[in-house]
């Protein structure tokens, strides 16, 4: 009666009974209570990683979706082809995305407040982070199309909106790591991230410089200094967030 009115039944796997066992919600097969400190342990770092992964994908996907209620809000081309699209949800954002389910979890989440039962993932501190991280890819975006539309029309500007996309989501992979600033966690922390954001790039040039993908991919060759507005832009959000992130771990230093 008691393993069954606690909030988590706990039984001994190699001293406990049978019956004990069938009531517990919780084995211990080695009879170690310390199994539990590293199993919560496991748990929040899992946890923790699915909710990096969601965080980056919502913020990459809100950053599409905004750069194109923008284009048809004010009367302008379509940014982007289907195939963009397919592209970056396929590829690109599948890489980082698995690498930030890899991520090690460190010590400090033994350190965190239960969070209540009933929370979900989807909080308002959460949702906020995500829609201005969202907000701040598709500007870049944004700014992309207009200099492409002025520098060489429709289609130079369709795939300058592309590549900034692409580009910024692939930054944003680090972004999603941590709530601390990249310099703090270290990049040789994962270098599944590293991997992610490397195969990402080299996907994107394969699709940007090879005549056969640039047809397959409705893209356009890009000038040298359209490309380096891309990669700046792309960088910008990025270098944003990463510095309100070191601001905010000065301040809690502090």
């Amino acid at each position: 009666p008691a393993l069954k009115a606690a909030d988590i039944g706990c039984a001994m796997g190699v001293t406990g009974t049978d019956v004990a066992k069938g009531a517990a919600d919780m084995i211990l097969t080695d009879d170690n209570f310390a199994t539990i400190v590293a199993a919560v342990e496991e748990g929040r770092g899992i946890y923790a990683n699915i909710k990096k992964a969601i965080q980056f994908l919502l913020s990459g996907n809100t950053a599409g979706i905004l750069t194109v209620l923008y284009a048809s809000l004010a009367g302008l081309p379509v940014p982007f082809a289907a195939v963009h699209l397919l592209f970056i949800n396929l590829l690109t954002d599948s890489l980082p995305a698995i690498a930030l389910g890899l991520e090690p979890h460190s010590d400090a989440v033994m350190q965190e407040k239960p969070r209540p039962r009933s929370e979900g993932i989807l909080t308002k501190p959460f949702l906020l982070s995500v829609g201005t991280e969202g907000l701040v890819i598709a500007l870049a975006t944004i700014i992309a199309f207009h200099i492409g539309l002025a520098s060489g029309g429709a289609a130079v500007a369709s795939t300058m909106a592309f590549a900034t996309l692409t580009l910024a989501r692939l930054f944003h992979g680090f972004n999603c790591r941590s709530k601390h600033n990249i310099f703090k966690l270290g990049f040789s922390s994962n270098w599944y991230s590293l991997g992610a954001f490397a195969a990402g790039v080299v996907l994107l040039g394969i699709v940007m410089f090879v005549p056969f993908m640039q047809n397959l991919f409705s893209v356009t060759p890009l000038t040298q200094s359209q490309l380096i507005n891309v990669c700046l832009l792309a960088a910008v959000p990025t270098v944003l967030i990463q510095m309100f992130k070191i601001i905010r771990d000065i301040k809690h230093r502090k």
